[in-house]
């Protein structure tokens, strides 16, 4: 299927590119997302028509990234869980658990703008954590997992 970019999609492509990609993807998330949609011929006209408001759009919306990139940069969040002994916890701390300690901390992060690697957290200590907040932008906090006796 033949989509139009309404914004910046990575591994896809920028703001305003045609791009042909498999039919599920497109409808079931580019389209209902917001972030495409048909490339008709009227599509892109209109798309033409407002292509410099779309564009300060994407540039607002980088910027605010790159404000909270910057806030966030370095910070640590301390997640408390319950644990044995041995460090291990007993349940894990998942992109639910580190975006409700930001929130506390009185950032706006998503779940789904939190990357973790290697899977939720098991152990108690300091883990380094990405968040993904725009697709150009990524800050790098870090995660202190603490123990709570059982």
């Amino acid at each position: 299927m033949q989509i139009i970019l309404l914004e910046k999609v990575a591994n896809l492509g920028n703001l305003g590119d045609v791009v042909r990609v498999k039919d599920g993807y497109a409808r079931n998330f580019l389209i209902p997302t917001g972030q495409a949609r048909r490339a008709t011929e009227k599509a892109v006209a209109e798309f033409e028509a407002r292509r410099a408001e779309l564009e300060k759009v994407q540039a607002e919306k980088l910027a605010a990234a790159q404000a909270l990139g910057d806030k966030l940069a370095s910070k640590t969040i301390t997640v408390s869980q319950k644990a044995g002994v041995d460090g291990r916890l007993f349940g894990s701390v998942t992109n639910f658990d580190i975006a409700e300690g930001l929130k506390a901390a009185g950032f706006e992060v998503a779940k789904h703008q939190i990357r973790l690697p290697n899977g939720p957290l098991k152990t108690v200590g300091e883990h380094p954590v990405s968040l993904s907040l725009h697709t150009d932008v990524v800050a790098e906090i870090t995660v202190a997992v603490v123990g709570e006796a059982a």
